[in-house]
């Protein structure tokens, strides 16, 4: 009997999905020609893409890599003369760090261990299934890694570490005694005097009896790429906490405190960096006791980080503002105090909103760096200049800027990937 019945019997083998549905096809189908318009600026932005590429790539192909100037580039082809990036690339990173060239031995190798170490340092602050003991590493890095890059004597990091030892003893001694506000005040002015009037005579006197260190580098010797990364770390570093701490205090009901934060934060934002710099490299002088050496760059840090700090508070505080209220009612509703409810409940949730205004502020300060070169610091671009104004390289331009562009470029890039790693971790909403 033959059957006549509309209803499938069986199933059917299961197919491939169209192929403007999956893979290539499908990504340039939603964002390259999702419509009209869209298919039109991609067209065009093609357009333009190849003309530049068919005047950049012979010219950035068609290279010398090896040659003693312009002149010799120029004679063996008529492209891009990379010889003076494979000449100079040591003084670009380098800066004018001791080489072994002027009868001192090699020390560049103290600029390397120094970066890989600040990479250890960094890892478990920005990584958290990283051992938490690592952390001490990162507490004790900023000490040691100045001693590997100035040099001198190793007591110097260690009396300064004593310090933060001392006020740690005195608070723990006095807070059972006279109470948590005076134990605060007295750890923070105990290490204060010791470092101030004791922790130099002291290292000193080490250093005769045992003589530990590694030779001395002046702050005239650094530049380059390491001048920049030491600047743009240090000032992030010291910028976030003390840009925290500024935005908490211009939300404070404390009259004075807000508005000693809120006077800062405007001034500092009301002048240029740049000045702030000129204060650091010429006037500051005129305030200091004769005879005082306030290193060039430690001047240039403190400045840089003040600056950022302002930037960083306001960045903060629009964090803040955009908790909603009943995040605070909650707070209080659990019985926290004011610190303990920024700590766990108020300033993650806004940190967690700000990472892109945090991370942004941290691109800028870094590219900043380059600033310092007004006042006689040889940061790269500084070093362009240098490099310039030598008779084999006068009339190079491109070679040099692209590659400094390019330096900066890899640093803020993954600067900006973790920015975007950092807020896929945190995101709880959908």
């Amino acid at each position: 009997m033959k059957n006549l019945s509309y209803v499938r019997t069986e199933m059917l083998p299961e197919q491939a999905p169209p192929v403007g549905e999956t893979g290539i096809i499908k990504w340039m189908r939603e964002n390259l020609f999702s419509g009209w318009m869209n298919s039109i600026l991609t067209i065009l932005g093609l357009v333009a893409v190849y003309f530049i590429l068919l005047e950049t790539l012979p010219w950035a192909l068609d290279s010398t890599w090896n040659a003693g100037s312009l002149n010799e580039c120029r004679e063996n082809a008529p492209g891009a003369c990379w010889a003076v990036i494979n000449e100079r690339f040591p003084q670009l990173v380098f800066g004018f760090y001791p080489n072994g060239t002027d009868g001192d031995p090699d020390q560049r190798w103290r600029i390397i261990v120094a970066f890989v170490l600040l990479l250890v340092a960094v890892a478990p602050v920005l990584f958290d299934k990283l051992p938490r003991k690592m952390i001490l590493f990162s507490a004790i890095y900023p000490f040691f890694g100045y001693w590997l890059l100035w040099g001198g004597t190793i007591w110097g990091p260690l009396t300064a570490i004593a310090g933060f030892a001392i006020a740690y003893i005195v608070y723990r001694v006095l807070a059972p005694m006279a109470g948590n506000l005076v134990a605060v005040i007295a750890s923070i002015l105990t290490p204060i005097v010791w470092w101030l009037f004791l922790a130099g005579p002291i290292a000193g006197a080490l250093g005769d009896v045992a003589p530990i260190g590694l030779m001395a580098i002046p702050s005239s010797k650094f530049g380059g790429l390491a001048l920049s990364v030491i600047i743009g770390v240090a000032g992030i570093a010291l910028s976030f906490p003390i840009g925290v701490l500024l935005a908490l205090g211009r939300q404070s009901n404390l009259f004075i405190i807000k508005t000693l934060s809120v006077a800062y934060i405007e001034f500092i934002r009301g002048v240029p960096l740049i000045t702030l710099l000129f204060v650091a490299s010429v006037l500051l002088n005129y305030f200091l006791p004769p005879g005082t050496n306030f290193d060039i760059i430690l001047r240039v840090v403190i400045m840089v980080t003040l600056f950022s700090a302002a930037y960083m508070a306001e960045v903060i505080r629009g964090g803040l503002a955009a908790l909603p209220r009943g995040q605070y009612e909650a707070a209080d509703a659990l019985g926290l105090d004011y610190w303990k409810a920024n700590r766990l409940i108020i300033m993650p949730q806004a940190l967690k909103i700000a990472i892109p205004g945090i991370v942004g502020t941290f691109i800028g300060l870094f590219k900043d760096t380059t600033l310092v070169s007004i006042i006689g610091l040889m940061d790269p671009l500084a070093l362009t200049n240098a490099i310039r104004a030598d008779q084999d390289w006068n009339g190079i331009v491109w070679e040099l800027y692209l590659f400094v562009a390019l330096m900066f470029w890899v640093f803020t890039f993954f600067m900006s990937r973790y920015s975007m790693y950092l807020e896929r971790k945190l995101q709880t909403g959908h």
